[in-house]
């Protein structure tokens, strides 16, 4: 399936995020500067989706609120979240973006993160390919 979809991470150094990114990437074969960190190396423009694989906790930091504030309709038609942090941050980022104009998918999906658990196990990987094809398929 052909789709301008982009997954950015933060922070980049977060295996399981990153590893969900690549799983994301290879499942529906993107392109290859497609998996990211934020703020990303090459911007994001007119890209249908835009997947955020985020752990926050508190405050957002600014060079992430300000990439967040700067996807419009014209950089991400879409956004969805993947979180580790609290839901607080994913709220914040979901208020952001609606400023910015995008088109927020309301359900963020929630993923385990924890100094032992950075492995996607069969299920999760199975739940969030879900969660991923839900929202491509109810696309704006």
């Amino acid at each position: 399936m052909a789709i301008k979809m982009r997954v950015l991470c933060y922070p980049e150094n977060n295996k399981k995020l990153r590893s969900i990114a690549e799983m994301i990437k290879a499942e529906y074969d993107l392109n290859v500067n497609s998996v990211d960190r934020i703020p990303p190396a090459y911007s994001c423009d007119k890209e249908r989706l835009v997947i955020l694989a985020i752990q926050i906790k508190g405050s957002l930091p600014d060079s992430y609120r300000l990439f967040v504030r700067e996807l419009t309709k014209a950089r991400a038609a879409n956004v969805a979240i993947i979180y580790a942090g609290d839901e607080a941050s994913v709220t914040k980022t979901q208020d952001l973006l609606r400023e910015a104009g995008t088109n927020v998918i309301e359900e963020a999906k929630f993923v385990k993160v924890g100094l032992f658990n950075s492995k996607v196990n069969d299920e999760e990987k199975a739940d969030i390919l879900a969660w991923v094809k839900n929202c491509v398929d109810n696309l704006a």
